[in-house]
């Protein structure tokens, strides 16, 4: 299985760098699915699903597809939404087979996994999959640092939850996570920037004044840039100071701050 890695992340102990990836269904509809995604991703040496709003997962069908992966699917996290799901985890991948520039980032899946195992080893990572009839909404997108496609034929390109889940697992088992990976803040830890900077650049006059529609745009690309990588907690406090300090030089010219 490659190095072995033992770390504290967050009072837990992860022992190897694949303990820190969770796949996660965002309300899958067939129990089906889910036992045979269980049964994907201990065939590829991974052991956390977490589950969004769910149909039962444990009936008699997911049971016997899940095979002798029945532990994968019994210690399976449920949520009640994706932000829950992704509040501890540094970077959030989603997978779509849909395109276009209204979607953000699409990363090819070879290049998102080499990415994601440069990563694993000290940060928590989540690759989300959505429902089987129509994916991840736009909101469950924009709460992805950005996404990933797998390459399929034009004459049939929709993929089976489990399918897709399997060729994910399959591209990053065949990686290894480097041991000098940075640290980085957990996502929920990154909410309060988002609302900082957003604050500052109305100050800045940089936000269109009435255009709720823009000011969206430009927080959601901000998201996307900062979400891409992710910060370290050096880095996300230089980001703080540097709105605060925006927000005092404001104050002495204007005598306020918005």
């Amino acid at each position: 299985m490659g190095n072995i890695y033992f770390t504290i992340i967050e009072g837990v102990a992860v022992e190897t760098w694949r303990d820190n990836v969770s796949f996660v269904l965002v309300e899958p509809a067939e129990p089906g699915n889910i036992g045979s995604a269980a049964r994907a991703i201990k065939n590829m040496g991974f052991t956390r699903l977490e589950l969004v709003n769910p149909c039962d997962h444990l009936t008699d069908e997911a049971r016997w597809l899940a095979s002798n992966s029945v532990d994968i699917l019994e210690r399976s996290v449920v949520h009640p939404s994706l932000a829950e799901a992704l509040k501890d985890k540094a970077i959030a991948v989603g997978t779509t087979r849909r395109t276009g520039r209204t979607r953000g980032l699409i990363m090819p899946l070879k290049k998102c996994a080499a990415e994601l195992a440069s990563l694993a080893a000290e940060n928590r990572i989540a690759i989300v999959f959505g429902r089987e009839d129509r994916g991840l909404t736009n909101d469950e997108i924009r709460q992805c640092s950005y996404l990933t496609t797998i390459p399929s034929s034009t004459d049939q390109p929709s993929l089976n939850l489990a399918q897709a889940v399997l060729l994910v697992a399959y591209e990053l088992s065949q990686l290894e996570a480097r041991d000098n990976a940075h640290r980085l803040v957990s996502r929920e830890e990154m909410l309060p920037l988002f609302d900082r900077i957003s604050r500052t650049l109305k100050i800045m006059g940089y936000m269109p004044r009435g255009q709720r529609d823009m000011e969206g745009k430009i927080m959601q690309n901000v998201r996307n840039l900062i979400g891409r990588s992710g910060l370290t907690d050096w880095e996300l406090r230089m980001i703080q100071g540097l709105c605060a300090r925006i927000e005092e030089l404001a104050q002495g010219e204007n005598g306020t701050c918005e």
